[in-house]
């Protein structure tokens, strides 16, 4: 990206498209952050409701990268849930960020034809022969070919899209019959299933806040709590939803969930001002002091281990109608929570350190055995591993 810019700024055409490419790659400025621009210029919506709003710089690359990592051990070393097989040839990966999942993903599926598309030109150039990247706004009119994709993903769609439905129904439109739609999203509606976190901490403020900005910004926290429901209204099959706890520091006594947290509270600790600075000026006109004098107690709960937070984390996937199935049945719901394990015992087996590789096709394929069925049967059920294990570490 930086030796496109240079060279469009050192173009002597002075044309309107160096113009408009070269603002596209470099961004607009916001009380230190770089954020896209790619769209938007010229559209006035009240709220910043034209606007992405979280930022392109190198320290929001690095912290989305971060994240990848974090939901590989979130997901037990899978990047994706949904059934789609052995054999897709036709894969999107919507606000691709970074490019890291498409990139893992055109890397465990060779013959796989990936694109990954984002507002913000932030890909590397150096990729798999089978991955590209575009620079488009995944809520304008597709341009793709209809009836064309066996898989759309995305993940952490996070203040970007403001008309579920309508990209809903774009995904349907072009996802070939029998193909596969996949959404994973962290929430920020502060969880604690224990008298950990009092009703008047610092934690449950800010999500007040969250909610509160988050609805004003057009692009409600809790959608994803409707994913499943907009699905099956677009006609989408066997779709499943599956909730994930996901700590916000390292108090649970599984190892792996432990090192989710320590991802989280790394994630938020470092990422929040980012997260949250523009959001709040445009709908609760906070200025950047006041966001960060806010932030202050926010960090300081989310370094106490005693706080037994998490966010619901949740994956949604569903079937266009008709083609030839590709994967198997949706997975059946959870046992109920088992009792702690004996003294001596051990817990599940964990490696020392997750690999940053992607996993296998045939064990990525393969959701795993903590989901809740399909939507319609039972509600979503909270669990990724039994309770025992997400208790406190003594």
């Amino acid at each position: 990206v930086t030796d496109q810019r240079q060279a469009i700024e050192g173009s002597t055409t002075g044309s309107s498209l160096t113009s408009i490419t070269s603002s596209v790659l470099q961004g607009k400025v916001e009380d230190g952050r770089i954020y896209a621009v790619y769209g938007k210029e010229g559209t006035e919506l009240p709220l910043g409701r034209a606007e992405y709003g979280m930022p392109m710089d190198e320290a929001e690359l690095d912290r989305i990268d971060m994240a990848h990592a974090k939901y590989y051990a979130l997901l037990e070393k899978k990047r994706f849930l949904a059934p789609i097989g052995h054999s897709p040839q036709n894969v999107l990966d919507l606000g691709c960020g970074t490019g890291i999942w498409s990139i893992d993903f055109a890397d465990m599926f060779p013959s796989v034809d990936v694109i990954g598309v984002d507002i913000a030109p932030t890909q590397p150039e150096w990729v798999p022969p089978n991955c590209r990247f575009e620079l488009d706004d995944i809520e304008a009119r597709w341009t793709w070919k209809e009836n064309s994709f066996d898989y759309i993903f995305s993940r952490d769609l996070i203040l970007a899209v403001r008309d579920w439905p309508k990209l809903i129904d774009q995904i349907y439109t072009h996802l070939k019959p029998g193909g596969w739609v996949e959404f994973q999203c962290v929430t920020g509606v502060v969880k604690c299933d224990d008298a950990s976190l009092p009703p008047d901490s610092m934690l449950r403020e800010f999500s007040k806040a969250i909610d509160q900005s988050t609805t004003a910004f057009g692009t409600p926290v809790d959608d994803p709590a409707r994913w499943g429901g907009w699905f099956e209204e677009r006609g989408f099959e066997e779709v499943t939803e599956i909730v994930y706890k996901l700590p916000m520091n390292p108090w649970p006594k599984d190892q792996r969930l432990k090192l989710v947290g320590a991802f989280e509270m790394e994630n938020l600790l470092y990422g929040l001002s980012g997260m949250v600075t523009r959001l709040f000026a445009k709908t609760l006109n906070w200025t950047p002091e006041q966001v960060e004098v806010f932030l202050i107690g926010v960090r300081k709960e989310l370094k106490n281990r005693s706080v037994h937070a998490y966010w619901p984390f949740y994956v949604v996937y569903a079937r266009k109608p008709g083609g030839r199935p590709t994967g198997s049945a949706p997975p059946p719901a959870p046992a109920e929570p088992t009792a702690s394990p004996e003294a001596g015992s051990s817990p599940v087996p964990v490696p020392a350190s997750l690999p940053a590789g992607p996993a296998s096709p045939a064990a990525a394929s393969s959701p795993p055995d903590v989901s809740s069925p399909t939507r319609g049967s039972s509600p979503p059920v909270l669990e990724s591993v039994p309770e025992s294990r997400l208790e406190p570490t003594p």
